[in-house]
């Protein structure tokens, strides 16, 4: 009973730290990657697709993206994805290759998107110690069913507590490592 409350809130505090790993790729650093572009859809015969599956992404060197789409006619759809993204990123078609130039982070960009870091790694936080409010609360449940002692609360608690920290540690190790990605030149 107590050993699933830590098994779950483990489990769902590793979650919150996968998920912000998985946001931070989407912020540009100055170096070309994949991911960039991974979160794209583009409309494939009058259906959003994911850009993966209408064509192919590749770095052709640390500032550039080349895509490749499967059929000819997809060019300008996906020239159109680009565009209305967020990504600020015009696209350089030749024949049926796009290519995506990415231009140096300007100092202020970087402190910018430091920013956003940042505000990501409070938001799995936050996310974090919910996970800990709803074990905790789970906890004081048993305890007032009576189906556990106060003493097993207690050291339940702590282990949830350490699960916790550790959990927070690694956000922190995160946005250390992405703000570090970011401000190298």
């Amino acid at each position: 009973m107590l050993n699933d409350i830590k098994k779950d809130t483990q489990t769902r505090m590793a979650k919150s730290v996968e998920a912000l790993k998985h946001t931070l790729v989407k912020v540009r650093t100055g170096r070309a990657s994949t991911a960039l572009v991974e979160h794209l859809k583009v409309n494939y015969y009058g259906s959003d697709m994911p850009l993966s599956q209408v064509a192919s992404v590749a770095v052709s060197d640390a500032r550039s993206l080349t895509i490749t789409p499967w059929e000819k006619q997809m060019v300008g759809a996906v020239e159109k994805a680009i565009l209305a993204s967020d990504l600020g990123l015009t696209p350089n078609t030749a024949g049926t290759t796009i290519r995506l130039n990415l231009p140096a982070l300007t100092e202020e960009r970087r402190r910018e998107l430091s920013k956003v870091v940042h505000g990501e790694g409070e938001d799995s936080k936050v996310a974090i110690r919910n996970i800990r409010r709803d074990a905790n609360q789970q906890i004081k449940e048993l305890l007032k069913e009576k189906l556990i002692s106060e003493d097993d609360e207690r050291r339940t608690e702590d282990e949830i507590q350490k699960i916790t920290d550790a959990a927070i540690k690694d956000v922190d190790d995160v946005v250390k490592a992405k703000e570090q990605e970011l401000m190298a030149v």
